[in-house]
């Protein structure tokens, strides 16, 4: 490989790495039911394990933590006993959330559309002869 090509090939990988660190956290599983559940406002522990479905509360709370450190929640701690905690959307998150509604939204559009191409697909896939 010729030395220009290798520092185009690294300057993509450091450009990319980021970003991809970045869609891996807020697009997981989880992330995302966190996301939308507390979007609607503080929401408290119990309400957020209620509103997402299989979720564990350890993963819960692992989860709380990362989105928390990466700026899109903020914890928020009352001085009460026992102590009342709440999970609100930070800006940047609000504006994360109004992504994923644009994204939900194309999906719902295109379902059927991904189907049909799904189905076409995979009927031309088997009547083609093996390419192996």
């Amino acid at each position: 490989m010729s030395r220009s090509h290798t520092r185009v090939t690294e300057a993509l990988r450091d450009e990319a790495c980021p970003v991809t660190e970045v869609l891996d956290r807020v697009a997981g599983k989880w992330s995302i039911g966190i996301l939308i559940a507390a979007a609607h406002g503080p929401v408290r522990f119990t309400e957020l394990e209620r509103a997402i479905n299989g979720i564990s509360r350890r993963m819960l709370t692992l989860n709380l933590r990362r989105l928390e450190r990466d700026g899109l929640l903020v914890r928020t701690v009352y001085p009460t006993v026992p102590p009342k905690v709440e999970y609100s959307l930070t800006p940047m998150a609000r504006e994360l959330h109004a992504s994923l509604t644009e994204l939900v939204g194309w999906a719902e559009r295109h379902r059927a559309a991904i189907a049909e191409a799904r189905a076409a697909y995979d009927t031309a896939a088997e009547q083609r002869p093996d390419a192996d």
